[in-house]
């Protein structure tokens, strides 16, 4: 007994420790978008390449060739990336994007690829710029966590806020076959294809297209979200608001700042954790 008491004193304390920690790098970062943080650390590795490219030509007569200057520029954008501690898929975009502007350069394509791609990026990300909520996809190490928290009761109701493409919701569906599951998505690529998953898979998933703020979380006994540092702090409030008592709040990665968490799992080595609020 003494020692399963100290191993949930730990766990707990290892929750708390977690969650200061994620506090206080979240208040201590800048409240800049990070679209426009990669965006000046693009420019600012461009600057740097510029100055270093005059420099040696100045004081040692050489002229940088345009393949060096790029492959210079690419590796100082990756190491700011690095250096501010980015996630690794901006990182994937910082190298890209100079590489795809000057491939677009030199072998430019036909207008109506750029309106297309304009077109899949826009229903993909959708309000993204206005909600600071990218498209994050659940990871498959979710699935058993979160299905161990699931209430043992049958027809027990699970709603998922930014469910995306619906692969998390339909394999819980899959386990717990008497259960209710409802996907709520913004953006109308990953709800159609969520959508398209379900029908082809004979899934009794529901996905709804809409803002999960005008989801009505009464009738809930789970609510998991996978959304942003932005849009804890307005998730709380509407839980707090709406959730029933006993019910369970669950986010992957992102704290509530005002509102410590009851427990916390840790999904896998050098992950993120899940966190969880009993309402």
């Amino acid at each position: 007994m003494l020692i399963s008491r100290a191993f949930a004193t730990a766990d707990l304390l290892r929750c708390r420790l977690q969650w200061i920690i994620i506090l206080i790098k979240t208040r201590g970062e800048s409240q800049l978008v990070i679209g426009l943080k990669a965006l000046l650390l693009q420019l600012a590795a461009l600057v740097l390449t510029s100055v270093l490219s005059v420099i040696v030509q100045k004081f040692l007569g050489y002229l940088i060739p345009p393949s060096v200057f790029l492959s210079l520029h690419v590796s100082v954008a990756l190491s700011f990336s690095m250096l501010f501690r980015f996630d690794w898929w901006w990182s994937l975009i910082q190298v890209l994007f100079p590489l795809l502007l000057v491939l677009a350069a030199l072998h430019p394509l036909p207008s109506q690829w750029y309106l297309f791609a304009f077109l899949i990026f826009a229903l993909l990300y959708w309000s993204t710029f206005r909600t600071q909520v990218p498209y994050y996809p659940s990871k498959k190490s979710l699935l058993m966590p979160i299905q161990a928290l699931l209430p043992a009761v049958q027809g027990s109701r699970f709603v998922d806020l930014g469910s995306g493409m619906g692969g998390l919701l339909m394999q819980l569906a899959k386990l717990n076959p008497e259960g209710q599951f409802i996907g709520v998505e913004i953006a109308p690529l990953p709800w159609l294809i969520s959508r398209l998953r379900a029908l082809l898979s004979s899934s009794k998933v529901k996905f709804v297209l809409g803002n999960y703020n005008r989801q009505d979380l009464q009738q809930f006994d789970v609510v998991f979200c996978y959304l942003s540092p932005a849009a804890m702090p307005s998730i709380w409030e509407k839980a707090r608001a709406e959730m029933k008592p006993g019910a369970l709040l669950l986010s992957y990665e992102f704290i509530i700042p005002e509102k410590p968490h009851d427990f916390c799992v840790k999904i896998e080595e050098d992950a993120p954790y899940l966190f969880g609020w009993r309402i």
